[in-house]
This record gives structure tokens, sequence and C-alpha cells, in this order.
């Protein structure tokens, strides 16, 4: 299991990674490409790396994230051309060669705007 952000009186932009034969954590790196610190982003798992994508830090939502590998312990920048618009409480799904992105808002002078759109993020290896 991988986890990674999520707040705790701010952003994170950590994790860690539970191995549950030796009941043991290890911490998922915090250097190179890591995503910005976040929550109410989404996370999908393509079988072999965590992607994260969108959510909100700072007051600002985002568009952005990363590739996780836990086999080397590294990120890797994701691209965002053609990527939705920011946003946070969206859902994604992995459909086996891509990831699915839909729904979610942002927020504007305490207003609450939802989304009715999304995007395919497709890997490329």
């Amino acid at each position: 299991m991988i986890i990674w952000g999520g707040s705790w009186l701010t952003e994170l932009n950590t994790g860690g990674i539970y191995n549950p034969v030796t009941d043991t954590w290890d911490t998922t790196s915090t250097s190179g490409d890591v995503p910005a610190a976040r929550s109410v982003h989404t996370a999908v798992w393509t079988g072999t790396e965590m992607i994260v994508w969108g959510g909100g830090g700072g007051g600002a939502e985002f568009n952005d994230g990363g590739h996780y590998n836990p086999t080397t312990n590294t990120w890797t920048a994701m691209a965002t051309a053609g990527a939705p618009s920011p946003r946070y409480d969206h859902t994604a799904v992995w459909t086996g060669d891509e990831m699915v992105v839909w729904g979610g808002g942002y927020i504007i002078s305490s207003t609450y705007y939802y989304l009715a759109d999304g995007g395919r993020y497709r890997c490329v290896p």
C-alpha cells in the first residue's frame, strides 16, 4: 500500500509504503520531481507506479502531478499539456493504459464551482 499527500494543519508532499508481509513502513522520496504539497488529490495505481494528479494547496488548485516508482523510490513529473483545468474533489480511475479524470471543482471568493468535464492521461513508458 502506498499513501502520499493529504493535510495535517497544512498540505503534505510526503508519504509511505506499507509492506504487510514484514509489517513495516518505508518513506517515499521527497526529492527530485516530487509534486508540490497538496490534499484532496487523486492517485491511481498502474501496476508498476502510482500517479498523483490535481488537488489543492496553499489556496490554489492544481492540474499537475507526478509518477512515483516504488521500486526505485523516484518521482517523475507528468506532462501538463492538454491537462484538464485545475481542480480538487475530482475522481480518477485507471483503465489499464490511461488515467481518466472527471468532475471536481474549485473555489473563488468562498464560492465552490462544480466542474462537469475531465480528461484522459496516457502514460508513455
